[in-house]
């Protein structure tokens, strides 16, 4: 590694999270108006294909000239059944990544809950956005604030505690809901660490924002009581979504011990 390298290893992290905050926010622009629209949701998904190839390019070509231990983390695409196996286990994260968020948080003070309902126009904006939310944000997000920041590094210690800064830039970067996206991203980051492999991370992160939005559908559908807080946004599902939650996972694990 050159002297230029061993000067910006160390700055990695931080670099990262500058890039990947500056792409976000140009790829939101078309987005800045109150009042959401199908064109501004499009120029958003062009922006956002055209932001993932130059990362792409950067993490594929750049990143391991530059530092030669990025190549210990390819971006070789799994087999299929990872990827349904990971969709499966999403919802159960989800639902259990809203509970750890809201025990803690009640710790610290007390959590005024209020009935969650969705509106039709509501739910037309929230499947609107899920196009963005569940088949490019997470690739965007994971190749910015995981796979540049963390692939640099080869000792596992370096890459937990550059997960862990990750994880707090990202939980910044979602403002009123800092707590569940900062425990998001240490699942994410730890994820990548141990499978070395991206898709890993970018799946777990579409399903649980695909759960979100099929959460959305059930609120409007009035098929159950859920419970939600606006700061920091917490969704407490019903008994009904936990059950069918855990069965989905379950059924993820049967696939994968079948796959094994």
């Amino acid at each position: 590694m050159n002297k230029t390298a061993s000067l910006l290893k160390p700055l990695m992290p931080i670099l990262s999270a500058a890039y990947g905050l500056a792409v976000i926010y140009v790829t939101a622009l078309p987005l800045a108006d109150d009042k959401p629209s199908f064109t501004g949701e499009m120029l958003t998904w062009l922006l956002t294909l055209a932001a993932i190839a130059l990362t792409l390019f950067l993490v594929f070509r750049v990143e391991p000239k530059v530092f030669p231990a990025a190549g210990q983390f390819p971006l070789k695409l799994p087999k299929l059944s990872v990827f349904v196996v990971l969709l499966l286990i999403a919802p159960l994260w989800l639902v259990a990544e809203e509970h750890i968020v809201y025990g803690v948080t009640s710790l610290a003070h007390s959590v005024q809950l209020k009935p969650l309902t969705c509106t039709t126009a509501e739910l037309r904006e929230d499947l609107l956005s899920s196009v963005h939310a569940v088949l490019l944000a997470p690739l965007l997000e994971e190749l910015c604030f995981r796979q540049m920041a963390i692939s640099p590094f080869r000792r596992r210690g370096v890459q937990i505690v550059v997960c862990v800064v990750m994880a707090i830039l990202f939980g910044m970067l979602h403002v009123r809901n800092f707590p569940g996206a900062f425990l998001s991203a240490i699942i994410y980051g730890l994820v990548f660490i141990w499978s070395k492999n991206i898709w890993y991370s970018v799946t777990l992160h579409a399903g649980s924002n695909l759960a979100a939005t099929l959460l959305a559908v059930y609120s409007w559908l009035r098929l159950g009581d859920m419970q939600m807080t606006t700061i920091p946004v917490i969704i407490l599902p019903d008994w009904k979504v936990i059950i069918a939650s855990l069965l989905l996972a379950l059924a993820g694990i049967l696939l994968l011990k079948k796959k094994r």
